[in-house]
């Protein structure tokens, strides 16, 4: 068999899983939509439309959070369900070992993986942010202000950033060496054209020491600087204000913080965290359908399904909390993120080639 022509059995447990898995990820997704609605219907002092965007933000939120663990619901309602049907021992009866079996399951959930890792790439990933301005009755608020960073060998001081039309108003940028400022530069208004900052009407100030003391300045104006380069609006937004970060830009942050030579354990926490933890569920997917019975006469249903769920769910906590430390900056983030789903994967290709050869 190849992937270009699959077997019937192939076709008969994709589409089982997917029909398993869209129904418990639309299922918890909306159920928590719904849930965070009612819980926040009171501030929402919006109209009709502006909740059902809220609803919708919401639920977008839910998809990109609860996918994972839809991964292996899914793998547990369809095993059960191929187990009591006999469905399970059928296959097993046509020579079907378990490597074979899990193939379509592992395709689909891996495509499922890489599909929503390209959804976080985009504007899917600040749903979240989108429903906090509404439910401050915020909707046009996006503003930021008074911004303070350093940047290169410079510092920077903004009045206001407005992310949308992506300009600055009011910028500063003054050097310091030892106990002097080398120079400033002043402008009173900036825009972003795709890859720096271009600053208008820039008044710079140098000041001139002698022995150590301030004796003069001299003053030019010029029509356009460049600076800040490399500093998108939803970048400077997220460092200061923290907001989410899609995978694009939290990747452009990390380079742009090393660049800078600051710590970006926050930055790496949040990239790992759309990207590598949720391969712990197609880890899980592994182990659960080796250890899981194949035959009703093996199995109490009621126990199963406990087990698994709780398994799920611890491993699902651990690592959300584990992520929240690397977030905090406790513990670099490749030991919160990378270590704990490496380590799961590890004992997941174990089991498969340890297990998977048999039929029983």
């Amino acid at each position: 068999m190849s992937l270009l022509s699959p077997k019937l059995y192939f076709f008969y447990l994709s589409k089982l899983y997917i029909k398993n898995l869209l129904s418990i990820l639309f299922g918890l997704s909306f159920a928590f939509a719904a849930i965070d609605y009612f819980q926040y219907a009171q501030k929402l002092d919006v109209s009709g439309s502006y909740q059902i965007l809220y609803i919708f933000y919401m639920w977008e939120q839910a998809l990109g959070l609860l996918y994972p663990l839809a991964i292996v619901f899914a793998l547990i309602m369809t095993k059960l369900s191929l187990i009591r049907n006999n469905t399970m021992g059928a296959l097993h009866a046509f020579g079907y070992n378990r490597q074979r079996l899990i193939l379509p399951l592992l395709l689909v959930s891996v495509l499922t993986y890489i599909i929503f890792t390209l959804l976080h790439t985009t504007e899917f990933s600040y749903a979240r942010d989108k429903g906090t301005l509404l439910l401050k009755n915020e909707i046009n608020a996006y503003n930021v202000n008074n911004l303070f960073f350093k940047y290169d060998d410079t510092f920077v001081y903004i009045d206001k950033l407005d992310p949308i039309t992506k300009t600055i108003e009011g910028i500063t940028i003054f050097k310091v060496a030892g106990y002097q400022v080398r120079y400033t530069i002043k402008s009173p208004r900036a825009t972003f054209n795709g890859h720096e900052w271009d600053a208008e009407d820039a008044t710079i100030k140098t000041h001139i020491y002698q022995q150590g003391k301030l004796v003069r300045y001299d003053i030019e104006h010029q029509k356009n600087i460049r600076t800040l380069e490399g500093y998108k609006p939803k970048i400077i937004e997220s460092l200061y204000e923290g907001k989410a970060l899609n995978i694009v830009d939290a990747y452009n942050t990390w380079r742009l913080l090393d660049k800078q030579h600051l710590n970006s354990d926050k930055i790496r926490a949040v990239l790992y965290n759309k990207t590598i933890v949720p391969l712990f569920a197609i880890a899980l997917l592994v182990i659960l359908f080796f250890k899981l019975p194949f035959h009703a006469r093996m199995m109490n249903v009621g126990s199963i399904i406990a087990f698994s769920l709780g398994a799920t769910f611890m491993i699902w906590g651990i690592l959300f909390g584990l992520n929240q430390i690397g977030n905090n900056g406790v513990l670099v983030p490749e030991l919160t993120a990378i270590l704990p789903v490496f380590l799961l994967w590890i004992y997941a290709i174990y089991i498969y080639f340890s297990d998977g050869k048999s039929i029983q």
